[in-house]
Formats: C-alpha cells, structure tokens, sequence
C-alpha cells in the first residue's frame, strides 16, 4: 500500500503511533467476540490465515493466536490452535479470559460439520502452550463463537456462555459452569425462518445484551435491527420488559426492540456492540440503500436509559466482494468511549465521494476516526489512513483499561470470504487528548512515496516461525526514517 505516516503529537512534546504488522496472513469475519483480548500490558488475537497470503500453501486454514507485548513493544509469537481446518475466516476463534486467568478459545468450521472445537491455554495469560483440542457435537451444522462470562450466575462461580449458530440456521447456546471445561445445550435464543445475525455485549456480571436481524439482507431482504437483553435466565427488551424465559423457547425478533426498521430500500446488517458505563447498550450498524450494491450506509444508535436514540452516521461506500453485496468494510465502536468509532469506507464519510488513492488512483477502503459530542447525532471525522494502494478494513478496538489506545485492522486484498491476501495490522499507543476527545487523536498525516519503506516488523519475524522476514516486510527503512525522525511508513507497494 501507500506509505502513510501517523505522527502523534502530544502537549507534551512528540510521540509515535506505528503501524505494526501483527500477523503477515490472517482475517477474521464479524460474527465472533471476542477476536482480541488485552490483560494489562498482553494483546492476544485470533486469525485464519489463507492459502492467498503470506506462505499460504503451508499456512491456509490455520486457526492462529498472536500475542503481543505492548510494555516493549514486541511480538511474543503465534501459536496455531488448528492446522488446515478451512480456508474461510468465518472460522476465526472467540477468546475469553477465564477466572483463573487462563484463556479459552472456541472456533468452528462455516457449517461444513457439526462441531464447536474449543482449547484452553495451559497458563494464564499464555498463548504459548494449549490443551490439547476438544470437541462439543452439535445437532446441525456450526457456525461463529462468542464467548461471555456471567460471574454472578451458577450461585457466584460464574457461567460460561458460547453463542453460535447452528440448530435451524439459528442463534443457539452452550453453557459451562467448569470454566469451559464441560458443555451443557441450553437452547435456542432466537428462532426466524432466515438466518438470524447477531451481535453480542457482557457487563461481564448479569447481562448479555445483543442485537439482531431477522435474517441475512440478501434472502430476507427487509431487514431491521431488534435489541434485547438475557438477564437470569430469562430475555428482556431494551425497557426492561419481561419477553420469556430461556428455557420456554427462543424469542422472534418482533419481539423485541426495534432499534431500525428496515424495508427493501433499506436492510439492515449487524456490525458491533458495546455498552456504556451505565450499562447502556450503543451500537453501529450498515444499511444498503435502494436495493443499491453501491450505496451502503453506516447508522449509530445508543440507549439513553428511555429509549433508542438512532442516527445517519456515514457513507459506507460500495460492496467489498462479489457473490456478498451486503458487505462493507466495517466499522468499530471505542468500547471505552461511546463518542468515539471507527468506520472502513471507500467513500468520504460525509459526502459519499470516492476516495481515490493519489498513489495508484484506485478507489480503496481507507480507515476513519469519527467523533461525537452530542450524543451520535453529528459527527466529526479524521482519516487514519489514506492514498492506500491496499484496502483498509474491518476495525477493531478491543475491550482495555483505556491506558493504551489500540486500533487493529485488515490491511491487504479481499476477494471473499474464501480467498483473501490481508496481514493483520494495528496502530498502538498511550490515549491522549486531542479536540477529537481522547483516543488515538492529534494525528497529523503524511503522505510518502518510494521504495525504501515498510512497516515495523516485530523481531521475531513472521508469526509462526524464525526470523525470515518475507521480501519488502523487513524492517530494513533506515533512509526514510532518517528524513522523517520517528515516524513509521506501511508497508511498500507488492511486486
């Protein structure tokens, strides 16, 4: 891609943001929580890697976690869960923290057979070294984990739930009360003839909340956006009204809040979820507009305690891949920050013009910042990256103690689900102030061109193996930094 600079400055004096290059073959798609992890000063994610990436014939279908030292700023490695289970980033783990610190990771193939496979890390914290790999047999094909802990339930010892999709096309559940030991089926939550999409959020006590389609945008093609809660045992909409219990059924959307309604000029797609710290739900969502592949939307709503405040929030641009109109590059919420998000777009996020690169003049996905100060009804916008020669997708902001800012995305080409040449890539540092509020803020671009940049690449060399850097991803920029002091170029243009 393009070399973009990021110069973070400070009151203080000058800092750096680096675009750091965590892992050279690895997607994820968006149906599973979480895919990053941060316990004080440890980052761990899950990706799959694909035979059209970095060392692809021997690395495809891998299901990988990489870890990272944000103290020292240096990759720990990459441990591979599954050799060759499937090249298909629906097959990314969810990750969680278990009491004792260790981490359990769950994943599954794209509905190819019916099981939920699922280690635990020998160590707390350690992704070094894993159980040996375990298996739970479903009733139907498996689909996505997402993985939450209630620490309140199972009389104070906490309960483990993994939601996947599975029996009938539908959201279903899992349960243990072993710290993911042992798994107990505890139904269905919720029930549509279509494929239900759903995302979901913890306050890591009592709750989970989720939002919902009624199905996927392409086959229902009226889709809207439905909120409820599981508190108990039992669903609740948004106002805490009482639907059913979980053991008397799942619930139909329509039964829930209707955060958006959608209609065939406007479906609705699930794309993030967080709470506040008044355990209020906001989220962000895409909506394909006048049954146009090539007008996608992006909308922000949020819970104020009454009711769901819901609004136009940006240009999504066009469809990233052929055969899945409905995709975008996505977007992210600041899970410490409801004010602040990031969005992938091949459109300014206020006019809807293309964005063509000045370095190739190709029309990309480029990474913006979107901030808020009334509440999501307007916002303001700063580019994290731009003149990209690769496209810039699918953000995450991972759930931290708002000591470090942390933005990771997809950089690389996307052809589908399938068949993708992406690293995995994340601009780290300390959260500061700027007019944009706090976050990865006062970030003054450059743009540079030439063939003597590249990213930072961690010492030990690509993840999963020695220090045998690929062609062009070594950390050999010695010219550029001598002209730009500090600052840290993406990686060149591919051959």
């Amino acid at each position: 891609m393009s070399v973009t600079v990021f110069l973070l400055l400070s009151a203080a004096g000058c800092a750096t943001n680096r675009t750091i290059v965590l892992n050279d073959n690895g997607g994820w798609c968006w149906y599973q929580d979480e895919r990053v992890l941060v316990h004080g000063n440890r980052l761990v994610l899950g990706s799959v890697a694909n035979r059209s990436g970095t060392d692809g014939e021997r690395r495809w279908g891998n299901i990988e976690i990489t870890a990272y030292d944000l103290k020292d700023g240096k990759l720990l490695g990459t441990s591979v869960l599954h050799e060759h289970l499937q090249d298909d980033d629906h097959d990314v783990p969810g990750l969680l923290f278990r009491a004792d610190g260790r981490i359990l990771a769950a994943y599954s193939m794209h509905g190819n057979d019916k099981l939920m496979r699922y280690r635990i890390s020998a160590g707390p914290c350690d992704t070094t070294e894993w159980q040996p790999e375990r298996q739970e047999t479903r009733g139907a094909g498996v689909t996505y984990s997402n993985l939450f802990r209630l620490s309140a339930e199972n009389g104070g010892q906490g309960r483990i739930y993994n939601f996947y999709r599975g029996e009938d096309w539908n959201p279903n559940f899992v349960v243990s009360d072993d710290e993911g030991q042992t798994w107990t089926y505890a139904g269905k939550l919720v029930a549509f003839k279509g494929r239900p999409y759903v995302k979901y959020a913890s306050n890591g006590v009592d709750r989970i909340h989720f939002v919902t389609t009624e199905g996927h945008p392409l086959e229902c093609r009226k889709t809207g956006i439905y909120h409820g809660f599981i508190r108990d045992g039992a669903v609740y909409r948004s106002d805490d009204t009482f639907v059913r219990k979980l053991s008397d059924g799942p619930v139909a959307p329509e039964e829930l809040t209707r955060v958006y309604a959608g209609d065939l000029d406007h479906a609705a797609w699930t794309v993030d979820l967080h709470l506040d710290k008044a355990g209020h739900p906001y989220t962000v969502y895409s909506v394909q507009m006048n049954q146009d592949p090539n007008d996608n939307r992006y909308r922000y709503a949020c819970w104020d305690g009454s009711r769901w405040c819901d609004y136009n929030l940006a240009f999504a641009g066009t469809y990233l891949c052929p055969g899945e109109i409905h995709y975008t590059g996505l977007a992210c919420l600041d899970p410490q920050n409801p004010s602040v998000l990031y969005v992938s777009t091949n459109a300014d996020p206020e006019t809807g013009s293309p964005l063509l690169s000045k370095a190739d003049g190709k029309r990309h996905y480029e990474i913006f910042r979107g901030r808020t100060l009334d509440g999501g009804a307007t916002w303001k916008w700063r580019p994290i990256t731009h003149d990209s020669r690769e496209d810039n997708l699918r953000p995450i902001v991972p759930v931290c103690d708002g000591r470090n800012s942390i933005l990771l995305w997809l950089r690389g080409t996307y052809s589908m689900y399938t068949n993708y040449d992406l690293d995995v890539v994340g601009v780290i540092g300390r959260t500061q102030r700027d007019s944009l509020g706090p976050g990865l803020g006062g970030v003054e671009f450059l743009s540079a061109t030439g063939s003597g940049g590249g990213d930072v690449s961690p010492p030990q060399g690509r993840p999963g193996g020695p220090a045998d850097l690929p062609p062009g991803r070594g950390p050999d920029r010695g010219a550029y930094l001598r002209e730009f002091p500090g600052v840290l170029p993406a990686r060149p243009p591919s051959s």
